[in-house]
């Protein structure tokens, strides 16, 4: 990891995204401290390190891709995270989503089908010293051992929502997840009140790649 450099041109290029996800919407300031904390051209290839801090997606192997940084912060926003709470992410792809989850103060279990982002994933989860459970697996199963959890972050567009996840989610607690069949999925944030009845928010349309089952090696 000794390639990885944070300059002054990242930080100020990080400054001006910064500024971008507030103008957007996004008025947690711990999520935004979070982002200035964790620079997002480590999670890239070298070749998309001068567009690392524009609102854009880019592949990073398996056909997976990093999200947006507006994605990735408004699904945490959603989230309401405090410190100490007991996240399960199902999709940790690069590990990006889930430095800016540890940055937060959460207690995260992630769940990442393909192996080799899940070993990628863990070399970038050590570096930032984010003390994270990582698994390599299949995420429609969630991880019964850690559950219940305060939150889940589904971070891949879903078909419909897994129940046994929803089995996972404490009552009180929140999921958020992309949900639809087609290339874009409706984002719903899920509030458990009791293990019968929850409440729905749709907070607009996203584009995710697809959640799907089975692990890759």
């Amino acid at each position: 990891m000794n390639h990885l450099k944070d300059t002054f041109k990242h930080k100020g290029k990080r400054k001006i995204l910064i500024s971008e996800l507030r103008e957007k919407g996004i008025f947690d300031e711990s999520i935004l401290e979070a982002f200035d904390a964790v620079p997002r051209h480590f999670f890239l290839d070298l070749a998309f390190e001068e567009q690392a801090y524009s609102n854009t997606a880019f592949q990073i192997g398996s056909g997976q891709t990093i999200s947006h940084p507006f994605t990735v912060a408004f699904q945490t926003q959603l989230l309401e995270i405090k410190k100490g709470m007991k996240v399960l992410e199902i999709g940790t792809g690069s590990g990006f989503q889930t430095c800016i989850l540890g940055k937060l103060g959460a207690k995260i279990v992630s769940i990442e089908r393909h192996r080799d982002l899940h070993l990628k994933a863990k070399k970038m989860l050590e570096f930032f010293n984010i003390n994270a459970k990582l698994f390599f697996g299949d995420g429609y199963a969630g991880n019964k051992s850690y559950a219940p959890y305060d939150r889940i972050l589904v971070t891949c567009g879903a078909p419909d929502v897994p129940e046994v996840l929803m089995s996972q989610l404490k009552v009180g607690g929140h999921m958020v997840i992309p949900v639809g069949e087609d290339e874009e999925q409706k984002m719903l944030k899920i509030t458990k009140k009791n293990n019968d009845d929850n409440s729905i928010l749709e907070f607009g349309t996203f584009k995710f790649v697809p959640m799907l089952e089975r692990t890759v090696k």
